[in-house]
Formats: structure tokens, sequence, C-alpha cells
């Protein structure tokens, strides 16, 4: 019977040619199929398991969310400017996009804390903990987006057939969000201040994209804002495609599509290079 050896040399992620590194990263997340079914089972029930309102909370943090909008407009403190459709199920349909692309970039910044109490006990391919990771993440944005169509009915706008295409439309947020994340997952373990800084832009980046007012707002500066903010397009064609059945500005989308998966391949390539010294750090 033949023992299969595995040789190590130094830098051997390195040497690896770019697209060889993908096929290999591909091989390894096919191959861990099994492993990411049964993280992903233990982290999403172990995360509502011991809270007596259980998947509740999926549902309450949008709503508690969309009131507090519903305030700020109520009193006039807010003026979201000429809106599509009525400001509830606008805000609620964005802010879940919001929602969508941040967790994006946080499942994948925690790729590695993900998997800490065992990364460097068992060896395994850890491309497979940003699959879980992202697959956790898409089962509660589920609940949320079907809140968020639910209240388009309440207020008599039916969705338009092009919603079949959602799955491909945000598809770019994906790219985005994961790939800004993956860096930060690597950066966090060297310095984990930039990455917290970082959190705080990200805060200012949600007030510079058009989910609680409308991207034709006349504020010249907040409109210099709006047209350069990738997140615009993004979560403008996301929300579109379901509302109108046309994406607007759809030249920009594209081409801050293409932006997006040439940034999420990059990151996938200095995540493949640099986890190994990344996990002596972590030791």
């Amino acid at each position: 019977m033949k023992n299969d050896v595995s040789v190590y040399e130094p830098n051997q992620r390195l040497k690896t040619g770019i697209l060889s590194s993908y096929i290999m990263m591909i091989r390894n997340i096919v191959a861990s199929r099994e492993l990411i079914y049964q993280l992903f089972r233990r982290d999403f029930v172990l995360a509502y398991k011991k809270s007596f309102l259980g998947f509740s909370w999926v549902l309450i943090s949008p709503i508690v969310g969309i009131l507090s909008w519903l305030l700020l407009n109520g009193t006039g403190v807010l003026n979201p400017g000429d809106l599509p459709i009525d400001f509830a199920p606008y805000v609620l349909l964005t802010s879940s996009l919001w929602g969508l692309f941040m967790g994006f970039y946080s499942s994948a910044q925690a790729t590695l804390d993900a998997g800490s109490g065992f990364i460097n006990q068992v060896k395994f391919p850890h491309e497979a903990l940003l699959v879980k990771q992202t697959a956790q993440h898409l089962a509660n944005f589920s609940l949320t987006f079907l809140v968020s169509v639910v209240t388009l009915l309440i207020f008599g706008i039916v969705p338009n057939i092009t919603i079949v295409l959602f799955p491909i439309v945000i598809l770019p947020l994906f790219f985005l969000g994961g790939g800004i994340g993956l860096v930060m997952s690597v950066i966090n373990v060297v310095t984990p201040d930039f990455v917290r800084f970082f959190g705080v832009f990200l805060g200012f980046v949600f007030y510079a994209t058009p989910i609680i007012y409308s991207p034709n707002i006349e504020n010249p500066l907040l409109q210099s804002l709006i047209q350069i903010n990738p997140l615009t397009y993004l979560i403008g064609a996301a929300r579109d495609i379901i509302v109108s059945g046309s994406i607007g500005n759809i030249d920009r989308f594209l081409a801050t599509s293409i932006v997006s998966f040439v940034i999420f391949l990059i990151s996938l390539r200095l995540f493949f290079v640099s986890e190994d010294k990344v996990i002596e750090r972590m030791i």
C-alpha cells in the first residue's frame, strides 16, 4: 500500500502559479464540503440555541432599525427626497442590502478567527471557513429578505418578475465585501487597530450610500460622494431589479462589478500566499 507524502518548502505557496492557486482552493472547498456543512450546522444552531427568542432575533434587528428611521422621517429630522416607493419599504429593503454587504465583509474578515479554536490543531483547507461563514450569513439574510418582500406586498408593491435574477445581481456585493474582508482578516492578525479604524470608516460609507434617502438627493456634496461610491450602484441594482425590473446606471454597475471581481481575485491570492505566515503569528 502506497503512502501519500507531503513535501513542504519555504514560501511554497508563493511559488504556486496564480491560476493554480485558484484551482487548488476550489478543489479544497469541494473536498471539504462535509466539513463545511458540519461547521455551518454547528455554528448556525449554536448562535440561537441559548437565546430565549431564538431565530426571532434575525427579524427583530431590521424591524427595530426601520422603526428608528421611520421616527426620524416622521418628525421631519430626516428628509429622504423623492423616493421611487414608500419610505418604509424603501429603507427596509436598502438597509437589508447594506446588511448583506456588511455580512459578506464581516464573514470574510472573521475567516481566520472563526476557526481559531482548532486552526492550529487540525490540518484542513482554511478557505472552507470563508464558505461556511458566507453560508451562515446568507441563511440569516434570507429571513430578513423575506420580511422586506412581505413589507413591499403590504404597501401594494409587487416585486418584478426579474427578482429571479437577484442572486446574480448580488454577486458583486459578495466579491467586494468578501474581497475587502479577506484582506482585513490577514491584516487583523498583524495590526487589529487598522481593522477597527476601517470599521469606523464603513460607518461613514453607510451615510454616503443612498440607503435612507433618495439617490437623487439635491445636496451637492452628498451627490458627489454618491457618484464615486461603488455601493451606490451595487446596492441600487439589487434594489431596482426587485422594484422596477431594470437597473439604473447599468454601465456603472457593470464597471463596478468587474472591479469588485478583480479585487476579490487579488484578495484570494493574497490570502492564499500569506495564510501560512499569518497562522504562525496566531500561535
